[in-house]
């Protein structure tokens, strides 16, 4: 009776017995199983450096091995310098026991559900990640291990031994671990002879040190992280008002760099890529061998090409320039030169500006252009270049005015972009539409413009902020006939071990292109601003543009307040952009506004020297262009009006169809010479006159004389116009 009474409690109690035991082996093998010991804090782990190379296998700079680490005791240390990192990394250290529920969960949700990341680890958690736990991913079994860790370490140390512990391994960016090291590798001076300022500082880098070391591409990331730093120590009462003012004013005395680097702006680039895609540890300690994009020897022409002519810039007020070099096909950057003086604090020399926010000036154009060419427009296109306003509702009227301060009547849309031209080009967006140019450059890569309310028809004259390498990417599109392909600094990531993490055959197999413009109208653009004699009226016939034995398209681009000087040109196998300017965006001398001087001559240096063994290599001419004979003033068909003629290229469907027509019988306002107003029947006479439409102005009498002034230039009121669709019949 016992046994069967037995055999029946056996049988109802399986199912829970199960469920503990399953339970147990769950945790025994996906948790405790290789748990490391806490106990780990007082060892030392030792990395495995990494090393950055050039595409050839040139050293470009070793993340060394070794942690440079000199450890202090928290008694040592300021008041302000432990309140610096309690105010901004865990403000509630000394109330809590390690482990903070509502931030664990918000974490968990915002990387299960959202697929993003989130911080808010407690001082406790994130010793336990820099200092026991090496897998640097973040997954579910690694947050349970750390939190059982940080429950353990609570247990264990006492919240000064854990605090002090969390100063001497917290990681600083580079080599320098813990407080002490941070404060001599970035101020010469140990830790406890910091000040307000430089804690504050300091305090910010381990939630990311390489993208907010002052050493770095972004530098002014760095100051903003201090200030965030120093307002949390407001809220916290840690200081008044008053001091934290007085330290962000403060100038920070940096130490010198002393390291050993090749290219380093390109090299902290690819850095910040690979923390962001593998983690600061595994950048930092995980012995990778990260074989880049990069010419070393071109990367040296480059330099010194940028630094040398940046030096005869010095009497027109030029301090730095930059220079990208990338083959389009591939997106692999070759050269990156980023300020004309990496060590250069001066002018701010660390500071990437080919990742900076800078406005292209008229360089922009082509992108305004593309969108015209989409919308039917054509390369014979005519726009008036004449006194224009045009009315925006609640603005005053914008009236723009070419760089020579010259109108020059009639001009078709190649010789328009060719010599730069701001009228036309305002016209051309002004039919366009803003929203439309937008999209399209963020189709082609410009990502910095966002809501097109912020902006308005100077935009096609480089009101918009836009960056070198999204520059870079939007021209590199006309490059590769409409195709966009992203830059990619990276060949291979390999580790130590040879396990290989990524790996770019870009010499067998091109790179999966994004088709952001018809293959038609990347020609056509290209077509032009390689057309020597389209631009030949502003830059001459042998400007620093032209590249002896190569088709080269290319585009200068200066802004009205003379604060950016641009030059962006390519080839199917190279693409050069350069800037000069000042990175405190002080203005430059107004010698530098033609736009042939200043980034050109850098320009025409490094495309000369990058194309020096490469065959001359035209734009690929898609079956769809073809070829006319067209009026050389209006771009019509000739008719028997016996008009000059010129020949051009058109997609096919947007061809001209119609012939010209120009001359008209019209009723002339014998007080005023012009065609008359309507509603006025008096003192009128019927003439002859060439008259002129163009996407946005119809009816305009060219022959009808106008008062002149004593250089020539035509005196007359500026053509109002509104901004409303032209009716379709009224468009050549």
């Amino acid at each position: 009776m016992k046994l069967k009474k037995l055999i029946n409690w056996l049988k109802a109690g399986w199912p829970p017995l199960l469920i503990v035991a399953a339970m147990v082996l769950f945790l025994f093998f996906y948790v405790f199983k290789d748990l490391p010991s806490p106990t780990r804090l007082s060892q030392d782990i030792y990395p495995v450096s990494t090393k950055i190379y050039d595409r050839r296998g040139e050293l470009l700079y070793e993340i060394y091995t070794e942690k440079n680490r000199a450890p202090i005791k928290l008694e040592d240390l300021p008041d302000y310098v432990k309140q610096t990192t309690i105010a901004i990394e865990d403000k509630n250290f000394y109330q809590h026991h390690g482990l903070v529920l509502s931030s664990i969960g918000r974490a968990a949700y915002r990387t299960i559900f959202k697929k993003q990341t989130q911080g808010g680890s407690t001082i406790t958690q994130q010793l336990i990640k820099n200092a026991v736990l090496e897998d640097p991913r973040r997954t579910m079994q690694r947050k349970i291990k750390e939190a059982l860790l940080t429950a353990i370490v609570e247990l264990i140390y006492r919240k000064d031994q854990i605090l002090e512990m969390y100063f001497n391994h917290a990681p600083y960016g580079g080599t320098a671990y813990g407080i002490e090291q941070a404060s001599l590798t970035y101020f010469n001076k140990s830790a406890k002879d910091l000040d307000l300022a430089e804690a504050a500082l300091l305090a910010g880098l381990p939630a990311a040190p390489t993208r907010y070391s002052p050493f770095g591409a972004h530098p002014e990331l760095a100051k903003n992280r201090q200030q965030m730093v120093l307002k949390r120590m407001i809220e916290d009462n840690y200081i008044t008002e008053e001091e934290a003012q007085k330290a962000t004013e403060q100038t920070l005395n940096y130490a010198q760099q002393k390291t050993n680097i090749q290219a380093p702006h390109f090299v902290m680039y690819v850095k910040d890529l690979l923390v962001e895609k593998y983690g600061q540890r595994l950048v930092e300690q995980g012995g990778l061998r990260v074989t880049t994009s990069l010419d070393l020897e071109i990367q040296k022409f480059a330099q010194a090409t940028v630094s040398a002519e940046v030096q005869k810039l010095n009497q027109s007020q030029v301090s730095n320039g930059a220079a990208l070099i990338t083959k389009p096909k591939t997106g692999e950057i070759i050269a990156m030169v980023g300020s004309a003086d990496y060590f250069n604090q001066e002018i701010d020399g660390n500071v990437n500006v080919s990742l900076r926010p800078r406005q292209p000036g008229s360089s922009i154009k082509p992108i305004n252009y593309a969108v015209g060419l989409l919308n039917g427009y054509h390369p014979a296109t005519m726009f008036i270049d004449a006194p224009s306003c045009f009315n925006v509702p609640g603005q005053p009227p914008y009236c723009p005015r070419n760089y020579d301060n010259s109108f020059h009547g009639p001009v078709q849309m190649r010789f328009a972009l060719g010599n730069s031209y701001n009228i036309p080009a305002v016209k051309m967006l002004a039919a366009n539409g803003v929203e439309a140019m937008i999209a399209t450059a963020s189709a082609m890569g410009i990502t910095t413009w966002g809501d097109s309310s912020n902006y308005g028809l100077s935009l096609t004259l480089g009101g918009g902020e836009v960056k070198m390498t999204e520059m870079a990417t939007a021209f590199g599109v006309f490059a590769n006939q409409g195709l966009k392909i992203n830059l990619n600094p990276i060949l291979k990531v390999e580790d130590y071990k040879g396990k290989v993490w990524e790996e770019f055959d870009w010499e067998n197999s091109l790179p999966p292109g994004e088709r952001a413009l018809p293959p038609e109208v990347a020609y056509l653009i290209s077509h032009i601003l390689l057309d020597n004699n389209a631009r030949s009226a502003a830059f001459g016939s042998s400007s620093q543009l032209v590249i002896p034995q190569h088709a080269v398209s290319v585009k200068t681009g200066t802004t009205n307040d003379l604060r950016d000087n641009w030059t962006i040109g390519y080839t199917p196998q190279f693409l050069t952009a350069v800037w000069v300017g000042n990175n405190d965006n002080t203005p430059m001398h107004p010698y530098l506004v033609s736009g042939i001087t200043g980034a050109a001559p850098i320009w025409h240096q490094i495309m000369t020297h990058v194309l020096k063994d490469q065959p001359d290599e035209w734009p690929k001419k898609p079956e769809n262009i073809v070829g006319l004979t067209i009026c050389s003033m209006s771009g019509l068909l000739p008719g028997e009006s016996g008009c000059e003629t010129r020949f051009e290229y058109f997609i096919k469907d947007s061809a001209p169809t119609k012939v010209d027509n120009i001359k008209q019988q019209i009723w002339i306002d014998k007080n005023t010479n012009l065609p008359s107003e309507p509603g006025v029947t008096d003192n009128l006479e019927l003439q002859e006159h060439l008259i002129l439409s163009d996407p946005v102005v119809t009816d305009y009498c060219l022959t009808c004389p106008r008062p002149v002034d004593e250089n020539g230039q035509i005196q007359e009121q500026p053509t109002s116009i509104s901004l409303f669709p032209i009716p379709e019949e009224k468009i050549q």
